[in-house]
């Protein structure tokens, strides 16, 4: 099993001051490797045919890109779960001082949400973040999720794996939905068959 993780909105709290909200972190799925990298060729030429550089990205692809992006990969099978959090529910000191503890907090989080199905996963984290964060923070799930469940955890620079570009642009159609926009649902509408969960942080 593949799973690639990416996330929407910043980690700061200076809420009304240019901190976003909320944030998603989202988790893409796949149950079989051939269909992942059929899936990575596809977005890889949807690319070039949408003439996207360097990579999709939601915050800054045009809506025509998007709607092509989610037009090609419903053809694929994976499941995308995620977990939204708005910032004003949080009241922990550490969590609101500390964006790595926040940051790293939500997404074990939701891979222990998946409970078991993400047994024996290959999990790819996009790369943002200092050597010194990505080690920390590959201690910290290994310790909080338990032994078993993850056999490798990287992370991956998103203009270089396709499939992290999926991850980014599904959990941005589902943060969108949150913004009250007049195209709010446009693109989780989209994604809707291949949502198997969101999970609104309480």
């Amino acid at each position: 099993m593949l799973v690639l993780i990416d996330e929407s909105g910043c980690a700061g709290f200076k809420l009304g001051k240019g901190s976003t909200p909320r944030f998603v972190v989202g988790m893409v799925i796949f149950h079989d490797y051939a269909e992942a990298e059929r899936a990575s060729r596809a977005i890889g030429e949807a690319r070039t045919a949408l003439r996207v550089k360097p990579e999709f990205k939601f915050s800054k692809c045009s809506d025509w890109a998007r709607d092509g992006f989610f037009r090609v990969v419903d053809a694929h099978a994976f499941q995308v779960r995620a977990l939204v959090i708005d910032k004003a529910k949080i009241y922990s000191s550490h969590l609101r001082l500390s964006p790595d503890s926040f940051y790293s907090y939500f997404v074990q989080l939701l891979i222990s949400r998946a409970g078991g199905a993400l047994m024996g996963a290959n999990v790819k984290i996009d790369g943002s973040g200092d050597r010194e964060f990505k080690r920390a923070l590959s201690v910290y799930l290994r310790r909080e999720i338990g032994p078993g469940k993850i056999t490798k955890l990287r992370f991956t620079d998103s203009r270089q794996d396709n499939l992290i570009q999926l991850a980014d642009m599904a959990t941005g159609a589902i943060a969108r939905s949150y913004s009250g926009r007049a195209d709010a649902n446009r693109w989780r509408s989209m994604l809707a068959p291949k949502i198997a969960n969101v999970w609104e942080f309480q």
